[in-house]
């Protein structure tokens, strides 16, 4: 396992626990810039916790079991955070909302895509 993956596995971790755990329990700090997001972009308030929320600390703790010796749970959360990602960019797209919400994603993006592709699961073994 290399050092960027871990190191990038584990920061991807800490954003999507964090983010995830403040959408679950619309910590107030966060909520200042979120809900106005969330109603330029047409997504119901009452999503924070199920869809947005859980699958964001769902897709932490499998890239923490992938850490942890569960290789293809890992593979998949990062996978998974990636669709997860796609799907919330396009949402903001689709209303043009460029707000600072549509950037931290983009953020969020990039941390699971270069998780998934430092992946060890994935690399091939060349030294056959």
């Amino acid at each position: 396992m290399s050092t960027a993956y871990v190191v990038t596995a584990v920061v991807t971790i800490a954003f999507n626990t964090f983010s995830g755990f403040a959408a679950m329990t619309r910590f107030k700090p966060i909520m200042r810039t979120l809900g106005p997001a969330l109603e330029r972009a047409g997504v119901p308030e009452s999503w924070l916790i199920w869809p947005i929320g859980a699958l964001k600390a769902l897709g932490a703790l499998g890239l923490a079991l992938g850490l942890a010796g569960v290789p293809l749970v890992g593979t998949a959360a990062a996978a998974g955070l990636v669709l997860y990602f796609v799907c919330a960019l396009y949402t903001h797209l689709r209303v043009s909302d460029f707000s600072p919400q549509f950037y931290l994603a983009t953020v969020f993006l990039a941390l699971a895509v270069a998780t998934l592709a430092l992946d060890p699961a994935l690399t091939l073994d060349t030294t056959m």
